[in-house]
């Protein structure tokens, strides 16, 4: 099919920088259309953005002139996806707007995660949540897709395969890379050779979001961390379940977890890997699989009592970010093919 042409709001941030990124030779989308504030308007993305990513800018990226955001200009180009990296606060009211002149929105905020129409989509655990968006109008009308939260995303994956042993109680605690921050987020003094025991709402959107995707039944209960390392967020993961479960039975349950249901180019064959090495998995892991980040490593698995203890590795800004919202509009696009 012809390629789709899409927008990116709020591209300059870290987050938009991974949508810019991943989007630029991409086989099915477009970003014709790249959103920052006003005073950039006309400018070259290469000279106004501060590039983190561990790679070289796109040079067709960084040729491209930022431009404010206009509803009118979406519709001239025939923009109908808009991938949303904006910050939740300005989210919550240019999302619906957008929405309600026809936009499919994608979005990596969590301004609307937590509306009932509002599916949390992560394709490999609950494509039937797509199903919601006709409940916002779709098709007469645009509609509002999230993905979940970075640490959320991760942590889904590795339960999922496990969900069928009966997951009674997760304690997690979450080490978050300083890229999870933002731009300029925290400062070197804040940072540099210290952790911070605290990351604002981050353990409520934890213990919501995975309620919202699993269900009630799963009792949750998160402490998350931030830690001076540049990409990808670590957790440690405690597990009780229902069911009489074995060493094996886990490791087997994630080597044989895959997503055929959709073939597309950003989703991995494999989303959730188990590192056998007794030191992995390792933040240098971040960028590692194919996709580069969109696969979750799991390691030093072990039983203590009638609890088991993982390891996880996720990529922050591909797999719990822009990779993901990507994802969500490649299945959104396989099952409504021809409706866009």
């Amino acid at each position: 099919m012809e390629k789709v042409n899409v927008a990116v709001l709020g591209a300059t941030g870290i987050v938009g920088q991974a949508f810019a990124w991943m989007l630029s030779g991409h086989k099915l989308f477009d970003p014709v259309f790249l959103t920052t504030s006003s005073s950039r308007s006309g400018k070259l993305f290469g000279d106004e953005v501060t590039w983190v990513l561990p790679f070289q800018m796109p040079e067709r990226i960084a040729n491209q002139k930022i431009k404010a955001l206009d509803f009118a200009e979406l519709k001239k180009l025939g923009i109908k996806i808009v991938f949303s990296a904006l910050p939740s606060d300005p989210a919550r009211t240019i999302e619906p707007e957008l929405r309600d002149m026809g936009f499919r929105i994608f979005s990596n905020a969590s301004a609307m995660r937590y509306d009932e129409d509002v599916p949390i989509l992560i394709p490999e655990i609950n494509l039937e949540s797509m199903n919601l968006i006709e409940k916002q109008g779709f098709p007469d009308k645009g509609f509002i897709i999230t993905n979940a939260n970075c640490s959320v995303t991760g942590l889904a994956l590795a339960l999922a395969p496990l969900k069928k042993y009966g997951i009674t109680e997760v304690h997690v605690s979450t080490y978050q890379s300083i890229s999870g921050a933002g731009y300029p987020g925290l400062s070197a003094l804040e940072i540099s050779g210290n952790v911070i025991p605290f990351i604002e709402d981050e353990e409520e959107k934890i213990a919501n979001e995975i309620r919202k995707i699993f269900g009630p039944e799963i009792n949750i209960f998160p402490q998350c961390l931030r830690i001076p390392t540049l990409f990808g967020h670590h957790e440690t993961v405690w597990i009780k379940f229902r069911m009489s479960v074995t060493e094996n039975d886990i490791i087997e349950a994630w080597r044989s977890f895959t997503f055929a249901n959709i073939k597309t180019s950003s989703l991995p064959e494999f989303p959730v890997i188990y590192a056998h090495a007794e030191d992995h998995p390792q933040t240098k892991m971040s960028f590692y699989g194919d996709p580069p980040g969109m696969s979750v490593f799991v390691g030093r698995l072990k039983k203590q009592d009638n609890r088991f203890g993982f390891v996880l590795l996720v990529n922050n800004l591909v797999r719990g970010a822009a990779g993901g919202s990507i994802a969500n509009a490649e299945v959104f696009l396989n099952k409504y093919r021809g409706v866009i």
